[in-house]
């Protein structure tokens, strides 16, 4: 007799584009697994959550936006119907009181994807500054938060041992679930046009875990090989930083696009010769594998990022990926240079990068283990 197909309520004020959160969703769902999104937006952005987390926390505007959310959030939930797990999606800081509340009341296991502790990335964007008692606040929210689930998702140890350390949370609270990508859209393809020369391409949000200062220290390294070029598409805080130092080095190698539609980057990505990942030294880029890291992989591009414990965890060096110092323009100009040089070295680390990426770190792969984890939370295990 064939197991009944498990039904996940999949809940909060999480960030419905994010990501994590949509691969999180549509690989649970490649398992059979029926996700119900019990979702309200609450936060309008970025720079939302930064003045909200600096303080803005305390006007009465924002505390009644907040009732507002959760009392839509409420009558979702209502309609939700029976379900095996309430799962609270990224980030869910907030949203874990209410989500307790609610199983326990229905005697349902509560499960978490912490994914990123929302404390460090406050620390990391030096929001201490602006407010050390909201920083003071949001670390004794979180660690609360973390005790009530009855099981808790992360996406590599290095994470799991900062949480514990950080926050006391028992490691055996935890199961592993990779960032990974969606391959429904980052896939191998051919470009439409290609452009003469060698790109390196960066894309994402231009955070400090990023590195992307050492990215533009690596054009200077180059600019004396004309065929090397770097884009840069995205938009964040580092982003005028990065013109400036462009400008102040009066490089030429150095391009930068805002930030485009899936498609378009899509089309960029397959376009790019080698990929850039993240080369900052901050605990959060050291503790995760970020995403353009297996987006790269996944659309067989040879992939060039930062070295850590947590890339090294997931991917071998030399074989999935190229690893480089961080924090360092001149290894990073330098790796560039070899992948530029050596074509069957760019060809083998696409074809095994790809490979494991399949394996391990596609939908389906993350959906087996996902799944597996909410099947033992639902029995008890």
């Amino acid at each position: 007799m064939s197991e009944k197909p498990l039904r996940v309520c999949y809940f909060g004020t999480y960030r419905s584009e994010y990501s994590r959160n949509k691969s999180m969703i549509a690989a649970l769902r490649t398992q059979g697994v029926e996700v119900v999104e019990c979702h309200v937006p609450l936060w309008r952005g970025i720079e939302d959550r930064v003045q909200a987390a600096s303080g803005g926390w305390r006007s009465p505007l924002f505390a009644g936006r907040v009732l507002r959310a959760y009392a839509r959030l409420l009558r979702r939930y209502r309609a939700c119907g029976d379900y095996d797990v309430l799962m609270v999606g990224y980030p869910g800081q907030f949203d874990v009181f209410l989500a307790w509340l609610l199983a326990r009341l229905r005697r349902k296991p509560l499960v978490w994807d912490v994914f990123m502790s929302i404390y460090l990335v406050a620390l990391e964007r030096g929001l201490d500054s602006r407010s050390k008692f909201t920083i003071g606040l949001l670390r004794r929210i979180e660690r609360l938060a973390l005790r009530l689930p009855d099981m808790l998702i992360q996406d590599t140890a290095a994470y799991v041992d900062w949480l514990h350390e950080t926050h006391g949370v028992p490691r055996e609270k935890f199961r592993l679930v990779p960032t990974g990508a969606n391959d429904r859209i980052f896939r191998a393809r051919q470009p439409t046009q290609r452009e003469s020369g060698f790109t390196a391409l960066y894309y994402g949000t231009f955070i400090s875990n990023h590195g992307v200062r050492h990215i533009i220290e690596a054009a200077r390294h180059l600019r004396s090989h004309p065929e090397i070029r770097f884009e840069l598409i995205g938009q964040g805080p580092e982003q005028l930083m990065a013109q400036q130092l462009v400008q102040e080095y009066g490089l030429e190698n150095v391009t930068f696009v805002d930030w485009m539609e899936k498609p378009a980057l899509v089309e960029r990505i397959a376009a790019a010769d080698v990929c850039l990942g993240a080369f900052g030294t901050t605990p959060q880029s050291l503790m995760t594998v970020q995403n353009k890291i297996y987006e790269g992989l996944a659309m067989a591009k040879p992939v060039l990022t930062g070295d850590g414990p947590a890339v090294r965890e997931a991917l071998e060096d030399g074989r999935h990926v190229y690893l480089v110092s961080r924090a360092d323009g001149a290894a990073i100009a330098e790796g560039i240079l070899a992948l530029q040089r050596d074509p069957d070295l760019r060809e083998r680390l696409s074809r095994a990068g790809q490979r494991v990426f399949v394996e391990r770190y596609g939908l389906n792969a993350l959906g087996r283990q996902a799944a597996a984890h909410l099947r033992e939370a639902a029995h008890g295990g």
